[in-house]
């Protein structure tokens, strides 16, 4: 596995590999990597014959009273993960070459960015569809692969990618989950264990509105009283916004019809947290 950190160094050797006629894989992150970031690399080698993963937190995403300082590193293990994943390329960009002295230009997608995790953070996804953008364009990939926990930021990319009419498939891969329900996150390294305990009931939650929408019970109303109920009270948890939306436009919706998305982010502690699930109404509900 080759680790190169130099963008220019990058675009050449993604150059060489397409001229080669070999199938490009991207898988961005921020690091310190966990299973979820595992099952993308994994997902990404049955899909290409080069994969590449970047390693990069990006400060054009971070608010400025956010934890961009003390979002969690290690190197020396992500690489080693990678490795034994069988990535080809881990790209370690610094903040200085993909933002050098005079930088000005920005990607915003308008709509999609407006609401939830965009109003909660505001220029958040203005900064990840600027590095995204950059980093389709270093890689060149045939596909880039992401999660479905960071689902707005999923439905930012694929509108990025359509609109601009990039030559790319991006692919949105399930939630993984430690055993006892809790979506793996990096930023769970920041929860005390009472505060860990206290967040399972973000995924209770949301398996509960799937038991609603399950029983016909699928107006919006009630399914947020549902969730605002479990996740209040449990201790430390604070709410930032329960949504049921659209699975493509995320605008809210009075209830559930063919496919929608509860949406949530949730306060532990000091911790932000954001979770989702995919609610399906059910064929024989409303006849």
């Amino acid at each position: 596995m080759e680790i190169i950190r130099d963008p220019q160094e990058v675009q050449a050797l993604a150059a060489d590999w397409r001229a080669r006629g070999l199938r490009i894989a991207l898988v961005p992150t921020m690091g310190y990597f966990h299973g979820g970031h595992l099952s993308l690399m994994e997902y990404g080698k049955t899909i290409s014959e080069k994969l590449v993963v970047s390693l990069f937190v990006n400060p054009a995403q971070f608010g400025p009273e956010e934890d961009v300082d003390r979002y969690p590193r290690d190197l020396e293990q992500d690489a080693a993960l990678a490795r034994e994943v069988g990535v080809d390329l881990l790209y370690t960009p610094e903040a200085a070459a993909m933002y050098p002295p005079g930088y000005q230009t920005f990607v915003a997608v308008e709509r999609l960015s407006q609401g939830w995790c965009g109003a909660s953070r505001p220029g958040h996804f203005r900064g990840v569809a600027t590095v995204v953008l950059k980093l389709f364009n270093q890689v060149q990939p045939h596909a880039a692969v992401f999660g479905e926990k960071d689902y707005q930021q999923l439905a930012v990319i694929k509108r990025l990618v359509s609109d601009l009419d990039l030559p790319l498939t991006v692919v949105g891969r399930p939630i993984v989950r430690d055993p006892d329900g809790l979506a793996l996150s990096s930023r769970n390294t920041y929860l005390s264990r009472e505060e860990r305990s206290a967040a399972l009931c973000l995924n209770q939650a949301l398996k509960a509105t799937r038991r609603l929408v399950e029983n016909r019970v699928t107006s919006r109303e009630q399914i947020l009283k549902t969730v605002r109920k479990i996740i209040t009270q449990a201790p430390f948890t604070r709410i930032d916004y329960l949504a049921l939306v659209h699975p493509e436009t995320l605008e809210e919706v009075d209830t559930v019809r063919g496919e929608s998305r509860m949406l949530l982010a949730v306060w532990v502690g000091q911790t932000r947290l954001i979770d989702n699930i995919l609610l399906r109404e059910s064929p024989e509900c409303c006849v």
